[in-house]
């Protein structure tokens, strides 16, 4: 498994539409920014097939610190949630392990 970076992906857009890197990477950072502007105000981002994002609470809780092994509270803390869409999730589903496309 190998990491995609946002340089790769800009590349990847600009090669397939033909378009400019210099236009597409403004666009890219601007669709990331949104995502990121509607999460904090609390909206829930659903994009058809491909998925579901939204933000939860998650409860305070006690924790382990691994070094020490001493318990310690974790506050409550909002946290994003992603739910694949029924075609990312059929795609994902027929890759088997380890296999690469």
């Amino acid at each position: 498994m190998s990491t995609i970076t946002k340089k790769e992906l800009v590349d990847r857009i600009a090669e397939s539409t033909h378009a400019g890197r210099g236009l597409v990477k403004p666009v890219v950072q601007s669709f990331l920014d949104e995502i990121i502007r509607e999460l904090v105000k609390g909206n829930r981002l659903e994009f058809r097939d491909f998925g579901v994002f939204e933000t939860r609470t998650r409860a305070a809780r006690k924790a382990r610190n691994p070094k020490t092994l001493k318990e310690v509270e974790a506050p409550a803390a909002r946290v994003v949630r992603f739910k694949m869409g029924r075609l990312m999730k059929q795609k994902v589903s027929t890759v088997k392990p380890g296999e690469r496309r």
